[in-house]
């Protein structure tokens, strides 16, 4: 009878024998493998870290440690790839973007926004948003334009308008991690760190604001949605998402400030609340539909201007160095992980076409953004305080593609039909790849042509008076009578009125400080914000 039993649940239907799934592997042989797979992690963590320490201390700029970290991930992955290993390396290394986006990408954009030097960043707010928001906005129309129009000409694959217009956000995401590493080895004029550094801050969050706006209006095409409607849509996710970041940090900065938590007993209690917020701002903001990335950011901001003068002097040195070292471990292991990916992923190579005017298209979109926002910023800045052509060339080699691009282009194969997804996946990787290894080994050469390294005179002292900001002279250009140049020139100068209002009533509200130094307890020097392994 059991024999009769087991033979009737062995048959299909219709007959035949159904050959039983085979046996799971056992659960000792899933740690040993599970072991494997993080060793092999660690190993090319430790790796890399050397060996860009090795470079960096040899001054080898051909192959910057962003470079080497990519490069390491592509070797290990492509040895995988023709082993007898790669099922089970693969299940323990596949590159996830709920992974990217959860746990690796919050440590790296809170860094970004708490190690901002308050005083090079608002001398340069005006320039650094029109770069950020306006130029990415630029960048993205410009490039998904093209790609439309490539595709209608035959030139390239054909992708749907909101498509292309999803690929022009997505691949504006900037990651100039080596032209950053390179200011800070050999010295930069500030004002130029200031620009690169601010707008790689804000521009990841543009982009994904951008992307997601894309997304949500071809999920909604059948509704018909106007542009009104998809710039209503753009405006509701960055703003409410800039909105939560920094209501979560001035709630940080109260409560620091009047739970009497800086004692000695409650620094470990101290600590933990302050780690905790910024993971507690992202969440909440995904939550509620937002973009997280762009809520941490803020809240980085408005925690390291605020919040961290509440806390005591070890805490402070505790919270700076934790995240220090959470965001350059997270950074390097992005370049592995997106690395090895780039050597398992099955990718379309079929579409050359679009791979290589895709690459034109974004260097177009490049000059488009940097040159039209220069233009903008130096007819509202006096003739001192203009930007020099040889700065607007070295922001257009600094638009390197990164970890951003490359997760956002991941998300987009499971967004989009199977061929348009993979199209712009390998597309988005052989951009990333071009970019980080090829550009970014040319990096230190290409800025020591344009004269714009090595040079350490950089004004200081007009920092120290106005919080950084130089006030342009309105009679310059008067008789122009030019209603654009004016408008520009009140945005700048509403800088320090916000520099005032911060100064008289936010500060003494949210901190306990009083002094006037303790604006300059963030540090003269600039910080690399988007990779902390590069720091002195």
């Amino acid at each position: 009878m059991a024999l009769e039993l087991s033979t009737a649940l062995a048959a299909p239907p219709g007959g035949g024998l159904l050959l039983a799934p085979p046996p799971p592997a056992p659960p000792g042989k899933e740690q040993q493998v599970a072991g494997v797979g993080i060793l092999l992690q660690i190993s090319m963590l430790v790796l890399s870290f050397v060996l860009g320490h090795v470079l960096r201390r040899h001054r080898f700029y051909y192959l910057p440690e962003a470079s080497a970290s990519l490069l390491i991930g592509l070797v290990v992955g492509g040895l995988a790839n023709i082993s007898n290993t790669e099922t089970n390396t693969r299940t323990w290394f596949n590159f996830h973007e709920e992974f990217f986006f959860l746990f690796l990408l919050p440590p790296i954009i809170f860094q970004s926004g708490f190690s901002l030097s308050p005083k090079p960043f608002f001398a340069n707010f005006g320039a650094i948003v029109t770069f950020a928001i306006l130029g990415t906005f630029i960048a993205s129309i410009v490039t998904g334009m093209l790609v439309y129009l490539g595709g209608l000409t035959f030139l390239m694959y054909q992708l749907p308008l909101v498509e292309c217009l999803m690929f022009g956000a997505l691949i504006s995401a900037t990651d100039p991690v080596t032209v950053l590493s390179i200011f800070q080895e050999l010295g930069s004029d500030v004002n130029l760190y200031a620009l690169v550094f601010g707008e790689s801050v804000l521009n990841d969050a543009m982009a994904i604001s951008l992307y997601r706006t894309m997304s949500s209006v071809r999920s909604n095409a059948a509704g018909g949605e106007n542009i009104f409607m998809m710039i209503l849509q753009f405006l509701e996710i960055f703003v409410g998402s800039m909105s939560s970041g920094v209501g979560v940090g001035f709630i940080s900065a109260l409560l620091f400030k009047y739970a009497g938590l800086d004692i000695d007993n409650l620094q470990n209690l101290e600590c933990c609340l302050f780690v905790l917020f910024p993971y507690f701002s992202y969440m909440l903001a995904e939550g509620l539909g937002l973009s997280g990335i762009v809520s941490i950011l803020f809240t980085g901001m408005v925690m390291k201007h605020y919040t961290y003068s509440n806390l005591s002097d070890n805490s402070q040195r505790f919270v700076s160095s934790f995240f220090h070292l959470l965001s350059s471990l997270a950074e390097t292991f992005v370049f592995i992980y997106m690395g090895f990916d780039i050597a398992m992923e099955e990718h379309s190579w079929s579409h050359v076409g679009f791979i290589f005017f895709s690459i034109i298209f974004i260097i177009v979109a490049r000059a488009a953004n940097v040159f039209s926002c220069a233009y903008l910023v130096n007819i509202s800045r006096p003739e001192n305080r203009r930007i020099p052509l040889k700065h607007q060339k070295a922001l257009c080699f600094s638009g390197l593609r990164g970890a951003m691009a490359f997760a956002l282009a991941l998300q987009s194969v499971h967004e989009l039909p199977e061929g348009h997804g993979k199209a712009i996946l390998t597309t988005t990787t052989a951009i990333v790849v071009l970019t980080v290894l090829l550009i970014g080994g040319s990096t230190g050469t290409m800025l020591e042509a344009l004269d714009v390294i090595g040079d350490e005179n950089t004004s200081i002292e007009n920092y120290e008076d106005n919080n950084g900001y130089i006030p342009p002279t309105y009679e310059e250009g008067m008789s122009s009578g030019g209603g654009l140049r004016m408008k520009l020139k009140e945005f700048h100068k509403s800088t320090t009125s916000f520099t005032a209002l911060d100064k008289n009533y936010l500060t003494p509200f949210f901190t306990s400080q009083t002094d006037d130094d303790d604006a300059d307890d963030f540090g003269d020097q600039p910080q690399n914000q988007r990779r902390g392994f590069y720091d002195q």
